[in-house]
């Protein structure tokens, strides 16, 4: 348990360590924040608190350096009075609102936003509140054996594949195709209907049952596997970070951000219900990760559940961060009432 000069100490240390980026001294500390200490008192309790690994040293007449654990206990002092929003709205914020009829069109706006303000990686996903149930689906032949795959979901939600058959059909059969699904999937969810569909259109498309049951399992992998689609903004907003200086742990990070299911992995991972969390340093899973922190903020509305993300370094400005993150998240809700008081993010969450 720390004491209430341990505890201004971190936090006097890692805030100055956002701002400057470089090891604090006592005499900073003691000159900026604890003006009724002295330098060599603030220097024993830092000795203190290395012992504790809040801090540590790179080397001996260095300052100090803190730790994720040191961070933890900054961002959780910024999670328990967070909630104000800022006293003037931003200009981008009424740009978001005009988006917003197009969920998809404002996510990628979105993300662009979030990286150019944070300068960290940013994502975006979005999918059913719930299961994923089904509104319409539609086969559209492009080419010869070659197939368009949409499918609306409840709430307003479409994704889209393009897929080769293994032999091809006429438009009238992908037609009927198409109305045999609706007719038995139509509101209701792909796990409640996949099999009994699959049977269903192949006893009636015998004719067609190997590029049926194709189109089929490419539906499976829209639906069942993952009825998310993501958006990704700022990969390259890292490059001139010194954090981020070793090019073999840059390879990594950005390796793992090129792949869907790694970005869906971590969504599934990290994403709260409905609020925000928070993942510092070697508090992830993911070891490829560990030099990063994770942002992950969410909101539920008309069926459709939004998640946003902010990828950056341990040294992140997690207050400015978080801030920024409630208004975009509030920006993209049709209840303004509800955005101008403090948006979706009223229920914060912490991880750690």
């Amino acid at each position: 348990m720390l004491t209430e000069r341990q505890l201004e100490i971190v936090l006097a240390v890692v805030y100055e360590y956002i701002r400057s980026g470089v090891p604090i001294g006592s005499r900073t500390i003691a000159k900026r924040y604890l003006k009724g200490c002295s330098a060599a008192t603030i220097r024993n309790e830092m000795a203190d608190l290395e012992e504790l690994e809040y801090l540590y040293q790179p080397h001996t007449s260095a300052g100090r350096i803190p730790t994720p654990k040191a961070f933890r206990i900054y961002v959780d002092a910024i999670l328990q009075r967070q909630g104000s929003r800022p006293a003037t709205r931003p200009e981008w914020l009424d740009e978001l609102r005009k988006r917003r009829d197009d969920v998809q069109a404002a996510l990628r706006y979105t993300t662009k936003l979030l990286g150019n303000l944070t300068h960290c990686v940013s994502l975006a996903a979005l999918g059913p509140a719930q299961e994923a149930v089904l509104q319409k689906v539609e086969f559209i032949r492009v080419a010869e054996r070659s197939v368009l795959i949409i499918v609306v979901l409840k709430g307003g939600l479409i994704h889209h594949k393009m897929v080769s058959l293994p032999f091809d059909m006429t438009q009238e059969a992908l037609d009927e195709l198409s109305r045999r699904v609706n007719m038995v999937a139509q509101d209701k969810s792909w796990n409640e209907v996949r099999d009994v569909l699959q049977r269903y259109v192949m006893e009636e498309l015998e004719a067609y049952a190997d590029s049926c049951r194709k189109a089929l399992e490419e539906m499976n992998g829209m639906l069942a596997e993952n009825s998310y689609q993501y958006f990704t903004s700022g990969r390259y907003n890292v490059l001139g970070l010194p954090e981020f200086s070793d090019l073999s742990r840059l390879q990594t990070i950005m390796a793992l951000l090129e792949e869907d299911s790694s970005i869906a992995q971590l969504v599934k991972q990290f994403s709260p219900d409905n609020g925000l969390s928070v993942i510092i340093g070697d508090e992830n899973p993911v070891t490829q990760m560990r030099e990063c922190s994770v942002l992950m903020a969410s909101s539920v509305e008309k069926g459709r559940k939004t998640i946003l993300g902010l990828i950056g370094p341990v040294r992140m400005d997690y207050e400015y961060a978080i801030s920024v993150l409630q208004s975009i998240l509030g920006g993209l809700s049709r209840d303004e009432e509800t955005s101008d008081k403090g948006g979706p993010l009223n229920g914060i969450k912490k991880q750690g």
